[in-house]
């Protein structure tokens, strides 16, 4: 996204200018993301910061700020207002009376208490206190003010975005969690030590039963390198990994397990062997969703199919976006909004992808796809700010907050996929959906956290299909 960069200016108050008495205040509130972002640059993950829970049990309201904070407060105004550019810090006092929380208004004062001419040394109190409220911090600063006048242009261009990269897992183990009843779920090769992790992960978390189909020496020697303990979990030895796809896919037809999760074998193993199931096929047509915690966005995106489809005919891509919305309603989205993504916003005889996701919005208002609000076609600046579809021209119930992306093919849906996760920073997990279970499913390039989150996945899938299979 382009930021608009603005010109300001910071002006110095000089050494011969200031004088006993003379102050200046600031108001700022604090917000969740500072104390985030403060405990993520200074390393202080203390609890009483980060963790809400924490906080309470030890008698607080919530979570509260670093102390620390409020001293850069302090700095922050003696550095770019008061006395401003060219103010060098050379000692600072401070006494905490009582804890700051994310929401409150503050003012940060810092008045001159006494100045030496000949040193350029000044003396300044400093007050941090809730609007028109009690003091949160008192203290003492020294400063060398500045001799000359100066003008600084105040950058605006710094950016600091705040990311929680495990909040995304927390919500789907809790949210799998919270189902009850352990299932059980076939893992299919997991030759190598990722692929071994994350199950054993997901395992120890609760989320299932494993029932792990591998050969056994091979698995026992990958657990033994990596130093994993395979515990009680039950293995199912085969020759091979299409043995393994093979025997996992009969296992979940005869309801032995309620989902599969891939290992170390290529994907094309593990689908072909549930297609060649009639007792694990429906009606609809099997697909991939990818779902991502992305630094930059307000909430969880789903991105289909980056995986499966190579290039889906309407038809198929009519499976494919009910299978998300299904989805993103099992995962707690009462009505997900859906964006069809294309090259343009408009419809465009030569672009079949704009012509597809046309026929798709039309689908929708004739009840042949429910449970969503869907959009299409919308280029993919359209879909994700509201500010690009307006300076389009643009009114979408979808633009700029969309739960899904659906993709025009597997090419453009993949490279989408990947620019989140290698560029964007986000955090991913994909699972398959249109057999009777679902597939954990990532790539084999994919850590033991990713493979973590997509049992997730795969759980909650399976706990829905139980009551409302496909």
């Amino acid at each position: 996204m382009n930021v608009e960069l603005r010109e300001e200016w910071m002006e110095s108050v000089t050494c011969d200018e200031l004088y006993v008495g003379q102050s200046a205040t600031v108001t700022r509130s604090l917000t969740e993301a500072d104390i985030e972002a403060f405990a993520a640059v200074s390393g202080d993950l203390n609890p009483t910061h980060v963790d809400d829970d924490y906080a309470k049990g030890e008698g607080l309201l919530g979570r509260t700020a670093h102390g620390m904070w409020s001293g850069a407060l302090v700095s922050t105004v003696l550095g770019t207002v008061f006395p401003g550019p060219g103010t060098v810090y050379v000692e600072q006092r401070m006494r905490f009376l009582r804890p700051v929380r994310a929401g409150v208004p503050l003012e940060v004062s810092v008045t001159v208490k006494a100045k030496d001419n000949a040193t350029g040394i000044v003396t300044l109190d400093c007050v941090v206190r809730r609007m028109h409220g009690e003091d949160l911090m008192v203290g003492e600063a020294i400063v060398k003010a500045p001799k000359h006048k100066q003008r600084v242009l105040r950058s605006n261009a710094l950016r600091w975005q705040v990311f929680d990269a495990a909040a995304g897992l927390k919500s789907l183990l809790a949210m799998a969690a919270a189902n009850g009843e352990r299932l059980h779920c076939a893992i299919v090769h997991p030759c190598d030590t990722e692929s071994l992790r994350g199950a054993l992960d997901a395992a120890e978390h609760g989320l299932f039963t494993p029932v792990i189909v591998a050969p056994r020496d091979k698995l026992l020697a990958v657990a033994d390198e990596a130093g994993l303990d395979l515990g009680s979990a039950f293995i199912e030895d085969v020759p091979h990994s299409h043995a393994a796809a093979e025997r996992a896919a009969a296992m979940a037809a005869a309801g032995e397990v309620q989902a599969l999760m891939k290992g170390s074998l290529h994907t094309d193993e593990v689908i072909k062997a549930v297609l060649a199931r009639p007792e694990l096929r429906t009606k609809r047509r099997m697909s991939h969703v990818f779902r991502f915690d992305v630094p930059t966005y307000h909430k969880p995106l789903l991105v289909t199919d980056a995986a499966l489809n190579i290039a889906p005919t309407l038809e198929e891509k009519m499976h494919i976006l009910q299978n998300a919305i299904d989805m993103a309603r099992v995962l707690g989205v009462a009505q997900p909004k859906v964006a069809i993504l294309a090259a343009v916003e408009s419809v465009n005889p030569k672009m079949i992808a704009t012509l597809d996701a046309a026929a798709l919005c039309k689908m929708v208002d004739r009840g042949q796809i429910t449970g969503g609000i869907v959009d299409g076609p919308l280029a993919f600046d359209n879909a994700i700010s509201i500010e690009a579809a307006r300076t389009k021209g643009i009114v979408s119930p979808v633009a700029g907050d969309p739960d899904i992306l659906l993709v025009p093919d597997l090419i453009s849906g993949n490279i989408l996929a990947k620019q989140l996760e290698y560029l964007g920073g986000a955090m991913g997990s994909g699972v398959v959906l249109g057999a009777r279970v679902p597939i954990a499913l990532t790539s084999r390039a994919d850590g033991a956290t990713a493979r973590l989150a997509s049992a997730a996945l795969a759980v909650l899938l399976a706990h829905s299909y139980r009551t409302r299979p496909l």
